[in-house]
């Protein structure tokens, strides 16, 4: 492994079917001032509300909600949870449900003692906070993001058409625990659970498509991605199979906890891309990352040769006997392209109602990274966009 680094990660996970119970010793350490935040009322439909407000209660906690947070959060609704954490004196902020409703109680919490406009100085500016901050702790029902355990928090602003990713330098802003019971993720309906593997096999293809050294950060990576297709393709089959949906749960978190992203430049260029697709088209997530994917890898291909030709025999199984680099990484996103038509993922953005008035304007919403095997130009974004829309 080349260069140096920092490693640290504080974050508490418990993982199991009675994770929740642990919620009790959490709780000890925190203010009797608590904002509960979800999404769109499934929590309330399958139970998981009230064995959490129960808990809450038990605990002599003073609750106050925020609801409704939805699967791209707003700066408008960040600027409602910031007046409602206010408004509450809240100590603790306790997110439920999936990596939005993680990523928008993280987005809160740095939000509710900074004196300025927290869209231009987080996603604008991109600043740190400098201010106090409150503590978080997320009891997950969809598996995806990672949100659980990292720092990042994407917010959209419809009015500009930017979704934007802030992932904070300070340790203190991920969430001080996590409670990770596979059986939550169970009742999600196909689209969301496919979706959500997508988004988790992607975190590693960002991380492992940068850097040329000997890495142990590949070697883990190679792994997770295995388990991922393995796993996916019996979740895919039989959604109820808990051992599938359990390590799905499992890689989901270790994909994007920064941990394969150590002694690695990293890409997100597929990310970046996605997102501003989302931006556009309020479409799901891992959707948009999967509808791009490909043309950016096939446009990347040959500037990372040797990664893609690795990543064909070592994820894929492809068998590279007698056959040129090019022939083997193209087998390799072939493999992958089969994969991802197999789990039933949405393939080009105009699916997602993209259309070709908007690729300029997402080309332009695209902000561009350097840490991957190619730096694209803003027409080279445009291409990638056009080989996105069928």
């Amino acid at each position: 492994m080349l260069g140096n680094f920092a490693y640290c990660n504080p974050t508490k996970l418990y993982f199991g079917e009675d994770s929740l119970n642990y919620l009790n010793d959490e709780l000890a350490k925190y203010g009797k001032n608590v904002v509960l935040i979800y999404g769109g009322g499934s929590i309330k439909k399958n139970g998981i509300y009230d064995e959490v407000i129960r808990i809450l209660k038990d605990n002599g906690k003073n609750v106050a909600e925020i609801s409704g947070v939805m699967p791209n959060p707003t700066v408008g609704k960040l600027y409602e949870g910031v007046q409602t954490a206010r408004d509450h004196h809240a100590d603790f902020l306790l997110a439920v449900g999936g990596g939005s409703v993680c990523d928008y109680a993280k987005a809160v919490s740095v939000s509710v003692n900074c004196e300025e406009d927290p869209w231009e100085k987080y996603y604008i500016r991109f600043e740190e906070p400098s201010c106090e901050t409150l503590p978080v702790g997320c009891v997950l029902t969809m598996v995806g993001t990672g949100s659980e355990m990292n720092a990042g928090a994407v917010i959209t602003n419809p009015e500009t058409k930017q979704k934007i990713g802030h992932v904070f330098a300070d340790e203190k802003i991920m969430p001080k625990f996590a409670v990770l019971n596979p059986r939550y993720t169970l009742t999600l309906p196909h689209y969301q659970m496919v979706s959500g593997i997508y988004d988790i096999f992607n975190h590693i293809c960002e991380q492992y498509f940068s850097g040329e050294d000997d890495n142990v950060s590949d070697y883990i990576s190679e792994g997770l991605m295995r388990s991922v297709i393995h796993a996916s393709r019996i979740a895919n089959n039989d959604p109820q199979d808990y051992e599938a949906r359990s390590n799905l749960m499992w890689a989901a978190t270790w994909a994007l906890n920064t941990l394969v992203s150590r002694g690695k430049s990293t890409d997100w260029m597929v990310h970046m891309i996605g997102q501003s697709v989302g931006a556009y088209t309020n479409a799901t997530h891992g959707m948009t990352l999967a509808a791009v994917s490909l043309p950016y890898y096939r446009h990347i291909l040959s500037y990372g040769l040797q990664k893609f030709k690795r990543f064909a025999v070592n994820v894929w199984d492809v068998d590279p006997e007698g056959k040129q680099d090019e022939e083997i990484a193209e087998e390799g996103l072939a493999a992958m392209e089969k994969w991802m038509k197999e789990l039933g993922l949405t393939m080009n953005i105009s699916e997602l109602g993209a259309t070709e008035e908007m690729l300029e304007g997402i080309a332009d919403g695209t902000i561009i990274l350097s840490g991957g095997y190619k730096v694209l130009e803003h027409e080279e974004i445009v291409e990638i966009l056009k080989e996105s829309l069928s």
